[in-house]
């Protein structure tokens, strides 16, 4: 088992060093899928959006039938106690998280009074913005009528785990992942944006995905720029055919792709301004 780097956990009242086992077998969001989380950033003094990533957890709560034992003022409060448990140099990875301890009816559903809720912190270095490899996988996103995509939800991402043990088997780092239309949804770890004759497109959410806190960063910085930012549908033919392409998520931030199938690209003037505005923004 790889060593943990750097953790604090928050829960019940108590600052936890390291791994705490705070969850056993009959651990409802362990063995029934009832976790919810959200991920924001902490790098170079800044934490991007925190706010937005506090409230969003408090929607996904509600949306899995948990319910949101915490405000989010307090877990803004309980993130800055956090952030002096550690160097204030290297980036860290900031994750709220709630879940039920125990099941109603028949076990299945989350019994909303067993909601707990812990705040896990820990040293993640952001990676260079060296560029990944994608292609498209079989796999594909959900409706909120056969899952809750309207939640960043834990039971969620599994799928997106078989995309990319799918892409990596063919040597690719990525898998692009469409929706039950056969249009493009977003990368199995991150929202997609391409760029073609100077405009930029990024798929329309259409409740196949999240609609990310970065993306929508991104995109009004673009905007506000100058640029043109189409939402729209995007078949996969067009990805293949793009100028550039880029992601946006909160782990790599925006990052470009310099490979699509065998089509080999390189980091482009639209990547390179929408980084630079997001650094730029992130650092005002």
């Amino acid at each position: 088992m790889a060593e943990l780097s750097k953790t604090w956990t928050w829960i019940e009242g108590k600052w936890l060093e390291g791994n705490p086992g705070i969850v056993g077998p009959r651990t409802h969001g362990l063995w029934l899928g009832s976790c919810v989380f959200d991920g924001a950033r902490a790098f170079e003094g800044v934490t991007p959006d925190l706010d937005r990533h506090c409230a969003r957890v408090q929607n996904s709560a509600g949306a899995l039938g948990l319910n949101a034992i915490m405000q989010t003022g307090e877990i803004l409060e309980l993130v800055q106690e956090g952030l002096a448990k550690f160097d204030g140099a290297t980036p860290l990875y900031i994750k709220p998280m709630y879940w039920a301890e125990e099941g109603g009816y028949v076990s299945v559903p989350p019994l909303a009074e067993s909601t707990r809720f812990c705040l896990t912190m820990y040293e993640a270095p952001m990676p260079e913005p060296t560029g990944f490899s994608v292609t498209k996988c079989s796999f594909r996103r959900p409706t909120i009528e056969t899952a809750p995509v309207n939640a960043k939800a834990a039971c969620l991402y599994p799928n997106s785990g078989r995309a990319l043990r799918e892409v990596q088997a063919k040597g690719f780092d990525n898998a692009v992942v469409l929706d039950s239309l056969a249009n493009v949804a977003e990368l199995a770890t991150a929202n997609l944006f391409m760029a073609k004759d100077g405009e930029v497109h990024t798929p329309v959410p259409n409740g196949t995905f999240l609609n990310g806190i970065t993306r929508q960063r991104v995109i009004a910085l673009l905007r506000a720029d100058g640029h043109t930012v189409h939402e729209r549908a995007i078949t996969y033919e067009e990805l293949r055919q793009a100028d550039e392409l880029f992601s946006t998520g909160n782990y790599l931030k925006v990052s470009p792709i310099n490979r699509i199938d065998e089509r080999d690209l390189q980091p482009g003037p639209v990547y390179a301004r929408a980084r630079q505005l997001y650094w730029d923004w992130a650092h005002s």
